[in-house]
């Protein structure tokens, strides 16, 4: 939905222009090798110092009308998870899709983040990592919904371990990601 309305705003401002600069979209940023490979470095530098006994790979939720609609949001996620649990060595057992930050009383894409936080923690999941692969740089909703709220949402259901692995920010495999990316 974001990249939509950009896409949109871009195209209106360009309406009354002379000389359009030269530009390109990024349209396949989920699934280039060096986005993948760069997520999943992070979650090996993970596994490398703590245990977890899942996973949690969690995107921005959308409403659910706009996948049946058409919109490909879901299946890029699918996709993209597939591909960084691959490339970082995970296999089915150890991860799992959720979605974050619903708004609203109509139905979003599911599993709903926090409720399946809350239930892993009831059916015995002491050791719980949540990675949201979707945001190129923490935020409010990464930190204060996913690594805060999120987290005494698992302490409170039987959890015991709750980690949060950081956005790629400012990490020099970002910049040189980006920098592969977009010198295409």
């Amino acid at each position: 939905t974001t990249s939509a309305a950009i896409y949109d705003a871009f195209a209106r401002e360009f309406l009354h222009w002379r000389r359009v600069p030269q530009f390109c979209f990024i349209n396949q940023y989920y699934r280039h090798p060096a986005y993948i490979s760069a997520i999943a470095n992070t979650i090996k530098d993970y596994f490398q110092k703590n245990r977890a006994d899942l996973l949690l790979f969690s995107f921005h939720g959308i409403p659910l009308r706009y996948i049946q609609a058409g919109d490909p949001y879901l299946e890029q996620c699918q996709q993209s998870v597939r591909l960084i649990a691959d490339k970082a060595g995970l296999d089915d057992k150890q991860w799992q899709l959720v979605f974050q930050s619903r708004m609203g009383r109509e139905p979003w894409l599911s599993p709903y983040a926090d409720q399946t936080i809350a239930q892993l923690g009831k059916q015995g999941i002491k050791k719980l990592a949540v990675i949201s692969p979707g945001f190129a740089v923490d935020c409010l909703e990464t930190l204060e919904e996913m690594a805060m709220a999120n987290k005494q949402l698992f302490l409170q259901n039987g959890g015991e371990n709750f980690d949060y692995i950081p956005c790629l920010n400012d990490a020099d495999e970002h910049a040189q990601m980006l920098k592969t990316i977009f010198s295409l």
